[in-house]
């Protein structure tokens, strides 16, 4: 499948997934018995620090898009993997790519593919679905003081437009407004997804410019963390009329980095990075931690029919059961046989089947219960 962390996705009984292989990235479909049926390429593959595909492949109406890390973003006749069209969104916005690459699985809204290019022309962009023009762009997000309250911004250097990060936004409806959330290099931020409007921003900076964990909707707030700064935050999104305030709820220790988080009930999962070690259940009332795991290593977590799967970066994969009282393994095996420190993508689980990749294999086991 070519070397890559990239999820694959599966729709109308296909796989869809993504590898770099030689100097190309290859997109490919395959059946459910994993038999290749097409590929094509979507530019370069990425040869810089971690090589490897990052996005997985987004589908809509008979159509995948995907973004390869230097911003290429394409569409793609599903059926037969025929390109329909391409657009550089760094080139078209005035973007920079970032130290690992873009990382951004796109969303589509209706009839628009939403990309954050984090330039000068926008921080994000709405493009026509069918033929890849702008619909809207955003104004860039720009470091250095302001005095409007909804825009606290690092202060440098100033004037600089703040860079892409390596989440990808959620798409919720509050107060009578659709709302985007995501993070740039440096902030969390809100976007009005009908119009584009930038309309909030958070300083989130951190060490190494790293913002890796999309944000995680809970109920009028959303949860944003990531390593090396003062805390994973939860802000409240508190609409009246045609005013917008954004309020820290909590701060929390929770320094979760690239393998993401989900919200069950009123408990967050996910795991720790540098402060801490293992995964934890985090109140989302208080942002206090409720149980820990502390021998399980980071990584990616999944949430279906009550249980959580957790495929820790050292390629160990467990099922866990969340209690009031803690977090039971409910099974536990090495998918990877030796020790390992990138087993980063995400787990995927489809009418009973779970599929798990570590670069070049893709794995695919029967979960459902007895």
């Amino acid at each position: 499948m070519g070397r890559g962390y990239s999820a694959p996705i599966v729709v109308g009984g296909r796989i869809y997934l993504t590898g770099d292989l030689g100097e190309a990235l290859q997109i490919f479909a395959l059946n459910p018995a994993g038999v290749r049926l097409w590929q094509t390429t979507n530019g370069r593959a990425w040869k810089n620090p971690y090589p490897g595909a990052r996005s997985s492949c987004t589908y809509s109406q008979g159509r995948l898009y995907h973004a390869n890390a230097h911003g290429r973003v394409v569409c793609l006749e599903a059926a037969s993997g025929a390109e329909l069209w391409s657009v550089n969104v760094l080139e078209r916005f005035g973007g920079e790519n970032i130290t690992w690459g873009l990382s951004e699985n796109l969303l589509i809204d209706g009839p628009r593919v939403l990309v954050t290019p984090g330039g000068t022309r926008a921080l994000m962009a709405a493009l026509d679905k069918e033929t890849g023009a702008t619909v809207w762009a955003s104004e860039p997000l720009l470091l250095g003081p302001t005095a409007d309250p909804l825009h606290e911004r690092v202060a440098d250097p100033r004037g600089k437009a703040d860079n892409a990060s390596y989440t990808s936004p959620i798409l919720f409806r509050l107060g009578g407004r659709r709302h985007l959330v995501s993070c740039s290099l440096r902030h969390a931020f809100g976007v009005d997804a009908d119009t584009g409007k930038l309309l909030w921003t958070r300083p989130l900076p951190t060490r190494h410019s790293v913002i890796a964990a999309t944000p995680v909707l809970v109920g009028d707030s959303v949860f944003v963390t990531a390593p090396d700064t003062d805390g994973g935050k939860l802000f409240r999104l508190i609409q009246e009329g045609t005013d917008l305030r954004v309020e820290t709820r909590w701060v929390t220790d929770l320094d979760t980095c690239h393998g993401g988080l989900v919200r069950v009930g009123q408990t967050l999962y996910g795991s720790f990075y540098r402060r801490s070690k293992g995964w934890v259940g985090l109140d989302t009332r208080t942002g206090h931690i409720r149980h820990q795991l502390k021998d399980l290593a980071m990584g990616s977590v999944l949430y279906a029919d009550g249980r959580l799967y957790g495929l820790s970066q050292e390629g160990e994969m467990a099922l866990l059961e969340p209690k009031e009282d803690g977090l039971d393994y409910a099974g536990r095996f090495r998918l990877v046989a030796e020790h390992k420190n990138d087993v980063w993508t995400h787990p995927v689980i489809v009418a009973g089947r779970l599929y798990l990749r570590y670069h070049e294999n893709l794995f695919c086991y029967d979960v459902r219960r007895p």
